[in-house]
């Protein structure tokens, strides 16, 4: 994993990966933590967007949304694939989300779905900075948590829940719901823990 950006693998993949996260909807993917994300209309941050499956899904429940994603092949089959959603894609990544953060807009709810687990230690609480930042009083954070072997090509980390949780709680983020499901993929060897973390509203 040396050496390997968090993004390593995705450009040259991205059609292949796009038939692959296109496959399970946004209910299969968040059905657990559902109950936690607020209603419409919602001011939303996709951090690590994809192909815009997540976005689309909110943006169709009457949800402004905005889709962050640093691969530029994968925004542009984000966009083709959901043209017409009104989900407002920005090119931006972690730890900083620079672009997002130079400007005034918060958000209702922020996710961050199999993206943490590209983050290296020291980018974690960098991440989780950002993210605090762009989260509007009452906010809420979804966040998962892959758990696994690593992909060749990729650069990935088996993270402890407890650390993320710490993490959030030093920002003033509170753990809502926990929840556990094993790889919608069908791979036996990975699975997955779901995090939901709210800002105290003042």
């Amino acid at each position: 994993m040396n050496g390997l950006s968090s993004t390593a693998g995705y450009r040259e993949a991205a059609e292949e990966l796009a038939v692959q996260y296109e496959s399970v909807t946004f209910a299969e993917v968040h059905g657990d933590l559902l109950h936690c994300y607020p209603g419409p209309p919602a001011a939303v941050l996709d951090v690590g967007a994809g192909t815009g499956r997540d976005a689309a899904a909110l943006a169709a429940l009457g949800h402004p949304v905005v889709a962050a994603e640093p691969t530029a092949e994968l925004r542009a089959v984000g966009e083709r694939l959901h043209a017409g959603s009104g989900v407002r894609w920005v090119a931006d990544a972690l730890p900083g989300l620079p672009q997002l953060s130079a400007g005034a807009e918060r958000f209702d709810l922020v996710l961050v779905t199999a993206v943490w687990m590209h983050l290296a230690p020291a980018e974690r609480p960098l991440a989780m900075d950002a993210i605090g930042r762009l989260l509007a009083p009452g906010g809420r954070l979804a966040l998962t948590l892959r758990h696994g072997p690593v992909p060749p090509g990729r650069r990935m980390f088996d993270i402890r829940p407890e650390e993320t949780v710490a993490l959030a709680a030093a920002r003033g983020l509170h753990l809502l719901h926990r929840t556990e499901r094993a790889d919608l993929h069908g791979r036996a060897d990975v699975r997955w823990t779901g995090l939901v973390f709210e800002r105290a509203p003042c």
